[in-house]
């Protein structure tokens, strides 16, 4: 997609964080916006913020979870502006822990946001954006945790790679098709991502236990440190017009993965100099 002037995007997780940050920045540059979330209050104030600078804005209550609650957000946007273009599926929540150590429900409600709402995502809104024969634009919000792994975040890694390798596949596949597709992989953004582990189904600590959990304070002290959502925002529009797969935000984790892929072509080599795998 070279403009995103005139296109209709379709955000979840709209309401606040990278995705209102990614709506401001493709009102923009000229589109309309949807905005799908499952906090209403939060929905009624992000829009009513964007309504104010001029964007033609709409909402909707959603659950990414909800395939009916999904279905109807692309039927309301379609009735709102007629078309879609642009599919942003960005709703996330972190869940950490040690293995052996982090409740199923918990892991099943990860899975189920971050990665089955993206699935979700893209299985309902690419008939909509072919439909209508202009081309259109995925972006599936990943994480830098993607690509690479750190100690006791087990669950939000294994979507997160989830998610990066499905977008892979999804840009061979609808490459051909007219839909581009993006990978936004940031490390440290300045949202409440580490908040919304308060709504994990096993419970756990409290918010006002965690005022005083040491480690709570930390992970809050190193996001509320990280990059200006809005920057993310104003980003992300630029790499869609540039049709980039993987959209990275923080150079200083490139050695990271350097380090990492130099692990897999030494672990390669391994099998390459072994009698056993010689000619396959």
């Amino acid at each position: 997609m070279t403009e995103i002037a005139g296109k209709v995007a379709f955000i979840t997780g709209g309401a606040g964080g990278l995705g209102l940050a990614m709506a401001r920045a493709f009102a923009a540059k000229g589109a309309k916006v949807m905005l799908a979330d499952r906090d209403a209050e939060g929905l009624s104030k992000a829009a009513a913020a964007l309504a104010a600078d001029g964007v033609d804005v709409g909402t909707v209550t959603c659950d990414v979870t909800d395939v009916d609650a999904l279905k109807a957000a692309a039927a309301a946007t379609i009735e709102r502006f007629g078309k879609v273009h642009i599919v942003a599926n960005n709703a996330g929540v972190a869940v950490g822990g040690q293995p052996g150590e982090i409740p199923l429900e918990d892991w099943r409600w990860i899975v189920d946001i971050n990665l089955m709402g993206v699935a979700y995502g893209v299985e309902i809104f690419t008939p909509l954006i072919e439909q209508h024969g202009e081309g259109g634009h995925i972006v599936n919000t990943a994480s830098m945790a993607g690509h690479v792994a750190m100690p006791g975040m087990g669950p939000y890694h294994a979507t997160k790679y989830a998610v990066v390798g499905y977008s892979e596949a999804l840009n061979v596949e609808l490459g051909p098709r007219g839909i581009g597709v993006s990978v936004l992989c940031p490390a440290w953004v300045k949202t409440n991502i580490h908040n919304t582990g308060f709504d994990k189904p096993s419970g756990g600590m409290s918010r006002e236990e965690a005022q005083s959990d040491p480690q709570y304070q930390q992970m809050a002290s190193v996001i509320d440190g990280g990059l200006d959502a809005d920057l993310v925002g104003g980003w992300v529009t630029d790499c869609v017009e540039a049709d980039r797969l993987y959209i990275f935000t923080h150079p200083t984790f490139a050695p990271f993965i350097e380090a990492k892929y130099g692990q897999i072509k030494a672990d390669y080599d391994a099998a390459a100099q072994d009698g056993r795998f010689e000619g396959v």
